[in-house]
């Protein structure tokens, strides 16, 4: 199977931007009956179902990077593997490496892995994301299209 997983907190701004762009994907394209779209929120180790001996796994989230908010970053299975998890500071990491190494190790995790990212503006208690963010929903859509053309 292969899932195309929304992660953030839609109250938060910017964090939003994950399941912002599985909606609208879902609403955009025709998915195909072996690929499956989930807003998956801020799911923690509750990943694992989603990771577990997936075909193909394609992330979409906000990731904290030394750049300009609204920068995409595309990152594959080896550089999220490349460096050990990180103590989870708050309910809103959402645990994809965590979940990632432990199937790894069990043998059962995802043979492919894209995580699409973006740079945050604001994580702000708000319902909205900000211009800067909302401009990249078509860029990420075509990055999930991409990553599904090569599966």
């Amino acid at each position: 199977m292969i899932y195309v997983l929304g992660l953030g907190n839609v109250l938060m701004g910017d964090d939003g931007f994950g399941p912002a762009v599985v909606r609208q994907f879902e609403k955009t394209y025709d998915v195909p009956e072996n690929v499956e779209v989930v807003d998956v929120g801020t799911p923690g180790l509750d990943l694992m179902p989603w990771f577990y001996d997936a075909e193909r796994l394609i992330i979409v989230d906000t990731v904290k990077a030394d750049a300009a908010p609204g920068t995409m970053r595309l990152y594959d299975k080896r550089d999220l593997l490349r460096h050990a998890p990180s103590v989870r500071t708050s309910p809103h990491d959402p645990g994809v490496k965590e979940a990632l190494w432990t199937l790894e190790l069990a043998g059962r995790g995802p043979k492919e892995v894209t995580l699409i990212g973006v740079v945050p503006e604001s994580v702000e208690l708000t319902t909205d994301l900000s211009d800067t963010v909302r401009e990249k929903i078509p860029v990420a859509m075509e990055a999930i299209a991409r990553a599904l053309g090569q599966a």
